[in-house]
């Protein structure tokens, strides 16, 4: 009995079938065992909503209503999904930055943004391992507008042994980075030895500001006060051009504490920086939110000032030490 056999096709045509690339991505290796194609199948009408040109399960980009079957995630092997169980694209909300504005004469770089603010709100990122450990780490801030758009973010860059040994009253340099992760400021504030007579010049703190890194365009510097917190805004040659003067007591619980920017003669208010009361997450942690007023056409340089200001008062006042340390205040 003779036994059907497949249609002879010439050898190069069968060969083109065995190797025809598969256009999926990731495909098996292609097989070189002898292989005879059996004969064709009979011809089935394409279903309603088929892809032209591309097979089933594949995404056609003028196809909406379809998702593709394979998602490339940067390993070997594509991850494939069952039909009909996708599952919810997991996305992080995005960060909006502020759009950066063109080039203003006479600013310096980076502080563009700034030159077009007249408020700004200093944002502390929340450690639960530094609350539970009591391990100091370094802190770390969002600066937005007014709107929630992202103006710059802040980072320390102190090690691990001085943020732990000298908690609050530790040297720290504070970086100023920008929307392209450019360093635009630095802030350095030297250590200061409180052992000191307290109206000793050596013992006050200072805080220096650079824009860009390593041009110096003012300092904060403390002034001795019996009951409040004194500073004055400096310029590069450590001449006053402002003062700050806090409240009379920055530790009230349950409001809001708010040192004024004041001018070189004390008589106008020009602005504020305002510590915000956020309840027991300001009593327990320091996680802080600073909101800084200042006029919109006041010089970019002492929106600087004012602004490296905020973060001289709050390692100061607002930065928690834990109980066991607090040796290293007294000598």
């Amino acid at each position: 009995m003779s036994v059907p056999t497949a249609p002879k096709q010439p050898a190069d045509e069968t060969e083109n079938q065995i190797k025809s690339p598969d256009p999926r991505p990731g495909a098996p290796p292609e097989y070189s065992s002898s292989f005879v194609p059996g004969p064709p199948g009979p011809a089935i009408p394409l279903p309603a909503g088929y892809p032209g040109g591309l097979p089933m399960g594949y995404y056609g980009p003028h196809q909406p209503s379809t998702f593709p079957l394979y998602m490339q995630t940067g390993s070997i092997c594509p991850i494939q999904y069952q039909p009909g169980k996708y599952p919810a694209p997991q996305l992080s909300a995005p960060v909006v930055w502020m759009p950066v504005p063109t080039p203003i004469p006479h600013c310096p770089p980076g502080l563009e943004c700034l030159a077009q603010l007249d408020n700004i709100h200093v944002l502390q990122h929340f450690e639960p391992l530094e609350m539970i450990t009591g391990f100091e780490t370094n802190n770390r801030y969002d600066i937005k507008n007014n709107t929630g758009q992202m103006v710059y973010f802040v980072t320390e860059d102190t090690d691990d042994y001085t943020r732990n040994a000298y908690r609050t009253l530790r040297p720290f340099v504070l970086r100023v980075m920008d929307c392209m992760g450019r360093e635009v400021m630095t802030m350095q504030r030297p250590f200061r030895c409180t052992c000191c007579c307290f109206c000793c010049p050596s013992a006050r703190q200072e805080l220096e500001v650079q824009c860009p890194p390593g041009v110096t365009i003012g300092f904060v510097a403390e002034h001795w006060n019996l009951c409040r917190a004194v500073y004055s805004l400096q310029n590069e040659k450590k001449e006053d051009m402002m003062g700050v003067l806090g409240p009379c007591s920055t530790y009230g619980c349950g409001s809001d504490s708010v040192f004024e920017i004041l001018s070189l003669d004390g008589v106008s208010i020009i602005g504020s920086i305002t510590r915000k009361w956020n309840g027991v997450l300001s009593a327990m942690s320091d996680a802080d939110h600073f909101e800084i007023h200042f006029p919109l056409d006041l010089d970019v340089t002492m929106k600087a000032m004012i602004f490296g200001a905020c973060f001289l008062i709050d390692f100061m006042y607002f930065e928690s030490s834990p109980p066991q340390h607090s040796n290293i205040h007294h000598d």
